[in-house]
């Protein structure tokens, strides 16, 4: 898969009779729990925490990020602008959204993100979570603002610096391309929505950690992405193949068990849905 790992695993017997296998599957809330902590553990953001510039974006998953690091409780609900819940695509209420927030040195800084992102460096990082990902990689991003939201206001300046994207995302999202989904896609395209109109911001250069990356970095084994869905309460939920060595697979079986139980949030105060969206210029087939 994209983004290579290979750094990360540990020496494991070819032969498939001779590895250790196991059967995972993670609910999504779990799923952001494991990328949180696997994202602290990636080189570049060990490093920026001690020395650099480090923006955590708004988003459900980055705020999981941020109670990881802190060690403090997050409103996960309230950290992000966009939200898909309640059966609809939906945008929290501008006065209760928390975030975005920014480190110094590894210290919470009280410095606003536009401004930090002025002062980054190419060996600063950004995290900024997805609501796609397609095989090679990209991802894409929900964005109901007309300017792209926060992926408008970070691309170029990350991009252009050749500063860190750090996008996790869960394999829950994964889609057959996200360039062609981005193509059929415009917040002011849509004739009927349900929910909050959004475009879809297609970014081909972020650092993208999935729960196959995040299970090789936390552990070293070779996980394997292999069904998805559940039904009752487990909607979304990725099923993993895991391979290695005995050792590096109950490690990681401990690791993941660990996890199982994630606490469920309760939904945020929503805007209003609007099921007939203004569309500006007006389509010309009407």
């Amino acid at each position: 898969m994209f983004y290579d790992t290979s750094s990360f695993k540990k020496p494991s017997p070819q032969l498939r009779d001779d590895r250790f296998h196991a059967l995972v599957m993670l609910l999504p809330r779990e799923s952001k729990r494991l990328l949180a902590r696997a994202v602290l553990q990636i080189p570049e953001v060990k490093r920026v925490c001690r020395d650099g510039w480090f923006v955590i974006s708004r988003g459900v998953t980055p705020a999981y990020i941020l109670e990881e690091l802190t060690g403090q409780p997050t409103d996960k609900a309230n950290s992000t602008a966009g939200i898909v819940t309640e059966a609809r695509l939906a945008s929290v209420i501008e006065e209760d959204r928390l975030g975005p927030w920014v480190f110094k040195d590894g210290k919470l800084s009280e410095t606003p993100a536009p401004e930090a992102l002025s002062l980054f460096r190419s060996s600063d990082v950004s995290i900024k979570g997805a609501n796609a990902v397609d095989p090679d990689g990209n991802i894409g991003v929900l964005a109901a603002d007309g300017a792209g939201g926060t992926v408008g206001g970070i691309w170029g300046t990350l991009t252009a610096r050749g500063s860190h994207w750090i996008a996790p995302v869960s394999l829950e999202r994964l889609i057959p391309s996200v360039i062609d989904a981005a193509r059929v896609c415009g917040n002011h395209l849509w004739d009927l929505t349900m929910g909050q109109s959004a475009g879809l911001m297609p970014i081909v250069n972020a650092q993208v950690i999935t729960e196959v990356q995040a299970l090789e970095i936390m552990s070293g084994v070779t996980a394997t992405h292999i069904a998805s869905g559940g039904v009752a309460g487990s909607e979304g939920a990725v099923i993993l193949s895991l391979s290695g060595s005995e050792t590096i697979v109950r490690e990681a079986f401990e690791l993941l068990e660990g996890i199982k139980g994630e606490e469920q949030f309760e939904a945020p105060r929503l805007i209003p849905y609007i099921r007939e969206p203004v569309s500006a210029p007006e389509h010309q087939h009407k």
